[in-house]
């Protein structure tokens, strides 16, 4: 089984660099991306739509904002939608797909870096999905996503320079620690690669993809009882469709 998970910075910017092109050669079950900023059924032209696909969106209610979807070609049994609180279902941040043996999510943490409400905001959504985690780590679940955080050193590389700024806070870091030690979440990219310097987002300024100059804040979150189908993992890089490049990774779970 595979899925991949990219933050597209605007599904339309994407579709115009080719990112439906390469997606339908990986032949993935699923394909999970964030913030696809458009209303997205009213955008249904072959551009962003991939042949025998279908796709599950949530939408934010502020245009060219926000929004998650989910791509398969496999039908579900029961898709969600919303998470029961504001900043979550009024921005189209969280989508999720049941089916008979998995379930597969696509979420978009808030950032904080437009000041300190947007952090207040991030915070909020933080302790509200924190129940949902807790319920959910007990079943089959891949929540893929920009989860805004970079857990450890090893996943930025200015570790130092950034430890008063949004995405590397300490209250950050240690809700992260508290899922994966305490809830019992899995990195499941982790789980096969130890290595510094793999990256998924980097700034737009100071040539940072060309230093490498990056941040780890895309992953595949799984639930204990996926953690030991966790095969082969990729940070696709030959390619540039956003400021993110799409994490692969590659399960021996059945859906």
């Amino acid at each position: 089984m595979r899925v991949i998970t990219c933050n597209v910075n605007g599904i339309r910017s994407a579709a115009k660099k080719g990112f439906f092109e390469w997606a339908v050669k990986q032949k993935a079950d699923f394909i999970c991306l964030q913030e696809t900023k458009a209303q997205l059924d009213t955008l249904e032209h072959d551009g962003l739509m991939m042949e025998n696909y279908f796709r599950f969106h949530s939408d934010a209610k502020k245009p060219g904002y926000s929004g998650v979807a989910i791509y398969t070609p496999h039908k579900p049994r029961h898709v969600h939608y919303t998470l029961g609180f504001a900043c979550a279902d009024e921005e189209g941040r969280f989508v999720q797909l049941d089916f008979a043996d998995i379930s597969i999510v696509s979420l978009y943490l808030p950032s904080g870096t437009s000041g300190e409400h947007r952090q207040a905001e991030k915070y909020i959504f933080m302790e509200k999905f924190l129940p949902f985690l807790r319920k959910s780590v007990h079943q089959k679940m891949i929540i893929c996503g920009d989860w805004n955080i970079a857990h450890k050193n090893i996943d930025l590389k200015n570790w130092k320079s950034n430890q008063k700024n949004s995405g590397f806070l300490p209250e950050e870091r240690a809700w992260f620690d508290k899922i994966i030690d305490e809830v019992g979440w899995v990195d499941a990219f982790r789980q096969i690669n130890s290595q510094a310097d793999q990256y998924t987002w980097w700034s737009n300024r100071g040539q940072a993809y060309a230093k490498n100059v990056g941040w780890r804040i895309d992953y595949q979150m799984v639930s204990p009882l996926i953690k030991s189908a966790v095969q082969a993992e990729e940070i696709y890089k030959n390619q540039r469709f956003s400021d993110h490049a799409p994490l692969i990774m590659d399960y021996t779970a059945s859906i």
